[in-house]
């Protein structure tokens, strides 16, 4: 199994953004980046499965550690989190992977549906950031309210015609 180094997360800069418009013009295959994002999610969501259930042995809970499920694999991605696992006293945790070989503070993107789960469950819902995960791969916890670690950004929209 890989060896993950907890860290604390960095702390939420509060200044003002500078609106930016910033366009690379090159090409590039977006199926091919598609394919390696779904890989390194992959690898991080096999990642923190391993890593949640030895945390639960270490606490002397092995009977949660062999109920701890990796739910974007079994049932697919979308439920608004990838593992199900649980606290030392049994509750539940609901765990979104968001994965990176970049550095702690590489933004990512996260969806509605998992967004509106950290809304809806703050007591269970947790975001494990995995970062330098080709490097030294590390990770940091986020709990709800989510706003108060990280600063939403639109980046896409919906288009429809009603």
């Amino acid at each position: 199994p890989l060896t993950l180094f907890e860290a604390e997360p960095p702390a939420r800069l509060n200044r003002p953004r500078h609106p930016r418009l910033q366009r690379l013009v090159r090409k590039w295959d977006p199926s091919e980046r598609d394919f390696r994002n779904r890989e390194l999610g992959k690898a991080g969501e096999a990642a923190v499965l391993d890593f949640e259930r030895a945390r639960l042995a270490r606490l002397e809970r092995p009977d949660l550690a062999r109920k701890v499920r990796w739910v974007a694999q079994e049932n697919g991605d979308g439920a608004g989190y990838d593992i199900h696992s649980f606290d030392a006293a049994g509750r539940e945790r609901l765990i979104e992977v968001k994965t990176t070989a970049g550095h702690s503070r590489t933004p990512f993107f996260i969806t509605r549906n998992e967004r509106s789960l950290a809304d809806e469950r703050p007591d269970a819902f947790r975001l494990y950031r995995l970062y330098d995960f080709a490097e030294t791969p590390s990770l940091f916890r986020l709990r709800p309210p989510l706003e108060q670690h990280v600063t939403f950004e639109g980046e896409t929209w919906r288009a429809s015609f009603g």
